[in-house]
């Protein structure tokens, strides 16, 4: 039987005002071999993105499958205010489904989506939003910029700035910092060719943006996710999952998927070494002010656009000698061509 009054009958939602939410899709079935520092690391992450942030951020974690012993320690976090938002999956729904679980749901203006192994840097949020501000048409920028990502959902930045000098290859910028990146995902060294120039976009305030990113860490307008599919991904990890729900959307919308030209954060794998913890004890706390980002365009979804980059331009700039005209036109001279041709 009911007796009393509601106390929360009747009364409107009061939430504390936030422009930027981010999400961590976590998995940590063990604390044992390969997973032995993953929490360590994921810990790391979380507290360095809080920490350089410039913005006041709310931090969504998924904990997809994870152990009783990480859960344990989530819960912890979450109680003392470094967590916003957990939710806990006892059994495995894979990496995608995991961040569609927060995603769906989110309201924040800048959607952050990380991995949980992603060292920030400071000014990474600041750099992000620099991107942002000079180029309109941004639909996602990640703070670290990844070798060979010209190509990678980035048809409609090509067709538009196909006869401008505002598109072409320049020196990479910070070369150790793609080394490290390499040697985060399992490969010894990065050769010279990898780490030499870089295809970049520069805007009317002179900033500059390199075109392509990776899924690791990225930055979104909340808006592009109004093209997600209905249904779930299929995939634990991999498959087309991380193309039809990360990548597409953006560029639905119209949205170019760009990265800062220098390095502002580390994907740092499964193993903590000295340098990263060097990187981790050197970083500075931020001011965090209040930000609603409402200078930000907002993007509108491009059926046209989408059909002619996507089905037919897409096609044009694969076609051998297309390419090698085009890599000439922006910048990619002598035996450099061999390599970008490969």
């Amino acid at each position: 039987m009911r007796e009393g009054e509601n106390i929360s009958k009747e009364k409107k939602i009061e939430i504390s005002t936030c422009s930027h939410r981010v999400i961590f899709p976590l998995y940590i079935p063990s604390q044992e071999g390969y997973y032995k520092d993953a929490f360590r690391i994921f810990e790391m992450s979380i507290l360095s993105i809080i920490k350089t942030s410039i913005s006041t951020l709310k931090i969504s974690v998924i904990s997809n499958g994870s152990c009783d012993s990480v859960n344990n320690k989530l819960m912890e976090m979450c109680n003392n205010n470094v967590i916003d938002q957990l939710i806990i999956e006892k059994e495995s729904i894979g990496k995608l489904n995991s961040i569609l679980k927060a995603l769906r749901t989110v309201e924040e203006r800048l959607i952050t989506i990380t991995d949980a192994d992603v060292l920030f840097l400071n000014n990474w949020e600041k750099e992000v939003i620099s991107i942002f501000e000079a180029f309109p048409n941004a639909g996602m920028v990640s703070a670290v910029p990844v070798f060979r990502t010209h190509y990678r959902h980035t048809a409609n930045i090509w067709l538009k700035f196909l006869f401008s000098k505002k598109l072409k290859f320049r020196k990479v910028y910070n070369p150790e910092a793609l080394t490290k990146f390499a040697k985060s995902i399992g490969w010894p060294r990065l050769d010279a060719k990898f780490k030499d120039v870089i295809l970049t976009l520069k805007a009317k305030n002179n900033t500059i943006a390199v075109v392509g990113n990776s899924h690791f860490t990225g930055t979104y307008k909340k808006e592009v996710f109004k093209m997600l599919p209905n249904a779930s991904s299929s995939y634990k990890l991999g498959g087309d999952s991380e193309k039809l729900y990360l990548d597409i959307p953006v560029i639905k919308m119209g949205g170019y998927r760009l990265a800062t030209y220098n390095n502002y954060a580390y994907h740092i794998g499964n193993t903590i070494e000295s340098w990263m913890l060097d990187e981790y004890n050197a970083l500075k706390e931020e001011i965090k002010v209040q930000n609603s980002f409402n200078n930000l365009k907002t993007l509108k979804s491009k059926k046209a656009e989408y059909f002619l980059t996507e089905k037919i331009f897409k096609k044009a700039l694969i076609f051998k000698p297309f390419k090698k005209w085009v890599f000439k036109r922006k910048g990619i001279v002598g035996e450099q061509i061999n390599t970008f041709l490969k």
